[in-house]
């Protein structure tokens, strides 16, 4: 088989993260990097060969955010026409724009807003953005976290769910509490669908092509405002104790104009 261009990706500091001990490829850039006991009939995915895939966002298959990633070369022992494996790699460089490398917002899936970490009051404007996603949100024909989920990548939903639960959706889940626990994981999961601009479809609710459905909590994510729903009343949070900064009942939520 002919030589390819590919993408690895590695840790931060460039191991690998097979074991964080076996090759780091920052090292080796500009060389050519060895499979420490290549065995291609192991197949793509073992022990046996470097794997590399011709789209980055194929590497998450075994590796998560945060990483480094870098453009490699080398003649495929295993795989198929998108994913190799390699007993070497030639490592061309690495890659420092993952924003640009993998078409999503990388920078912030790592480093994502925490909604409580200041305490703001409710504007008008906050009201009608909360009145806006209660209406989106009772349109989905699922929950919105399945929609953003069945409309991302597998792999790469599973590494920046993880990222950015680990970060901030646990503080938010415990301090608002798991009685209103439904309408927490809604925005949690369409914070996480916003860090994908390239996605101009959404599963499972209509929308107008290249509108992100679930803008409105986003919105109020970043003004440091988490919406909650307990069956009969919306809430508004802020503040590092989920302080609740507004409430309004379902049916008055619908008369606000």
């Amino acid at each position: 088989m002919r030589k390819v261009l590919a993408y690895k990706l590695a840790r931060t500091d460039g191991w690998d993260f097979y074991t964080g001990k076996t090759i780091n490829y920052r090292d080796f850039i500009g060389k050519v990097v060895k499979c420490p006991n290549p065995n291609p009939k192991l197949g793509v995915c073992s022990r046996g060969v470097i794997h590399a895939s011709k789209n980055s966002n194929d590497c998450f298959v075994g590796a998560r955010i945060p990483c480094s990633a870098y453009r490699v070369e080398g003649k495929p022992a295993c795989g198929d026409k998108t994913k190799w494996g390699f007993t070497e790699l030639y490592i061309l460089e690495e890659i420092k724009d993952l924003d640009a490398l993998f078409g999503w917002q990388y920078s912030k899936a790592i480093n994502p807003i925490n909604p409580l970490s200041r305490k703001v009051k409710p504007t008008k404007s906050d009201i009608a953005l909360l009145k806006e996603w209660a209406s989106v949100r009772a349109s989905v024909g699922v929950s919105v976290w399945d929609s953003v989920r069945a409309s991302v990548r597998v792999s790469v939903w599973v590494s920046v769910r993880d990222s950015v639960w680990a970060s901030v959706g646990d503080s938010v889940w415990d301090s608002v509490g798991a009685s209103v626990g439904d309408s927490v994981w809604d925005s949690v999961g369409a914070y996480i669908g916003r860090l994908f601009p390239n996605i101009k479809e959404w599963k499972y609710i209509k929308h107008k092509k290249g509108v992100y459905p679930y803008q409105p909590v986003v919105d109020l994510w970043e003004r440091g405002l988490v919406p909650s729903f307990d069956g009969s009343k919306w809430l508004l949070h802020s503040g590092k104790k989920a302080d609740i900064v507004f409430e309004i009942t379902k049916q008055e939520l619908l008369e606000v104009k």
